[in-house]
């Protein structure tokens, strides 16, 4: 197993002409970084994505991000409701075999059929994979943040480092062995959205470095510790709030790592308000004198008009909010068109709150 220092959004370092021919799975815009480096190079026989579907608030029929790179440049494309049903699979097989034939007619021999798997949303059939080298980009240093948001459950819960790990696909979530990994530090007010990109932009080198190996036959991995195995569960629309009773590192943790979906809901002075971003500016200083001063309730903070949230202890500074149905605005601005001009109180707001 490897891990190495990958040079983001430079593609060209890891020797893209000496790739092998493969069938691309993905849905989401994690796995484009790595999708674009294979068609520069030439290198995709066929793109799988989830079908179109309906979305946005003006309920539009809209390709995923996937399927509309591909449709602007020229990628063949299907967009099966079930990869694993027989007409798909065996398309999908007979495009992985042909790559082969192809690879072999130009030159460029390879050991056999590959997949490149990334944010997918489809799981995939033994039968499907049989005899093929199939691999699988992830958005966390397995075995933790096992599940469908590593990334912004490592934010959530205050992990210093995050990373992209690839791995063989296997019958259980994100259980295959590791063939390689690249670590990334988290920034100290770095939301989900940011981290999600710049983990994307590893993908390229770390990919392309298994596929390398590969083709050389020298490829090794590692099994994963199953006693170190954490879940990163789904989140939805009831994951929106924040407990400000606890410190103020963990606030920040938790409304950075909720931006940009589902966003972190609270009431300001009552009013329903999502606060985007954060950053500590008092950790593990006990704040329960400025909370008792303008008589705020247990678990609420208060909210200075320069953007000081107390917290259970500490304090964190909010650098962007968001009104119902507004733009995201900096912090100085809403208070300055709010005129908030003097401290008030922060409660968290029940799930059900329609920002």
């Amino acid at each position: 197993m490897q891990s190495r220092s990958a040079v983001p959004g430079n593609p060209s370092s890891s020797g893209t002409a000496t790739l092998p021919d493969v069938v691309f799975f993905g849905s989401g815009a994690f796995g484009l970084p790595v999708l674009r480096m294979l068609a520069e190079a030439g290198r995709v026989a066929l793109v799988v994505s989830q079908p179109d579907r309906v979305a946005g608030r003006g309920k539009h029929i809209t390709p995923t991000p996937v399927s509309e790179f591909a449709l602007e440049h020229g990628l063949p494309l299907v967009r099966p409701e079930d990869c694993n049903s027989h007409v798909d699979s065996e398309l999908i097989r007979t495009a992985a075999a042909a790559a082969v034939d192809r690879a072999a007619r130009d030159g460029r021999a390879q050991p056999g059929a590959v997949f490149v798997v990334i944010a997918f949303g489809q799981k995939m059939s033994p039968e499907l994979l049989s005899d093929v080298f199939s691999i699988n980009l992830h958005g966390s240093l397995l075995p933790r943040w096992r599940g469908a948001a590593p990334i912004q459950r490592a934010l959530m819960e205050g992990d210093p480092v995050a990373g992209v790990s690839v791995i063989a696909l296997a019958e259980r979530m994100d259980a295959g062995v590791v063939y390689a990994e690249e670590p990334l530090a988290i920034g100290p007010s770095q939301t989900s959205g940011e981290l999600h990109d710049a983990l994307a932009l590893l993908g390229p080198d770390v990919v392309a470095s298994v596929l390398h190996m590969w083709r050389r036959g020298d490829i090794n991995a590692r099994a994963q510790d199953e006693t170190r195995a954490t879940r990163a569960r789904k989140l939805s629309k009831a994951d929106a709030w924040v407990d400000l009773s606890i410190d103020a590192s963990n606030v920040r943790a938790r409304i950075n790592g909720l931006n940009p979906w589902p966003g972190c809901a609270v009431q300001i002075d009552g009013v329903p308000m999502q606060v985007r971003r954060c950053e500590v500016i008092a950790a593990g200083a006990a704040s329960t004198d400025s909370a008792a001063d303008t008589g705020a309730l247990p678990g609420a903070g208060t909210l200075t008009p320069d953007g000081i949230l107390t917290c259970g202890t500490g304090a964190v500074r909010i650098l962007e909010v968001q009104a119902a149905g507004g733009r995201i605005l900096p912090f100085a601005a809403w208070a300055h068109g709010a005129r908030l001009i003097a401290p008030v109180q922060v409660t968290s707001a029940p799930p059900s709150a329609e920002l």
